[in-house]
């Protein structure tokens, strides 16, 4: 007799296991994830931010990622070349007219 402890869920034919949350469609899944955060509103365990609390957490984070300059040398060279590359193509643009 196997022990239902080791037992694994039967996968589907595209060897996918049908278990679980993430198998659920998704209006299943909403529905639970609604119960659960009125639940945490009327327990008093949720949060919401007020337009001065997210600007702070978005200050925190812009100062943690601009440290990393290394990182942010990354980005500037990734918007550089997106930039001169949009304006090439409205250079082609141009002499194509």
């Amino acid at each position: 007799m196997p022990n239902q402890n080791n037992m694994q869920s039967t996968p589907s034919r595209s060897g996918v296991s049908n278990r679980g949350f993430a198998s659920m469609d998704q209006q299943k899944q909403r529905a639970i994830a609604s119960k659960g955060g009125q639940a945490a509103h009327l327990s008093g365990r949720a949060h919401e931010f007020d337009s001065s609390e997210a600007a702070e957490a978005g200050r925190k984070g812009g100062l943690t990622v601009s440290r990393d300059r290394r990182h942010m040398a990354e980005i500037g060279a990734l918007g550089g070349r997106a930039r001169g590359l949009a304006h090439q193509r409205r250079m082609q643009q141009l002499q194509a007219q």
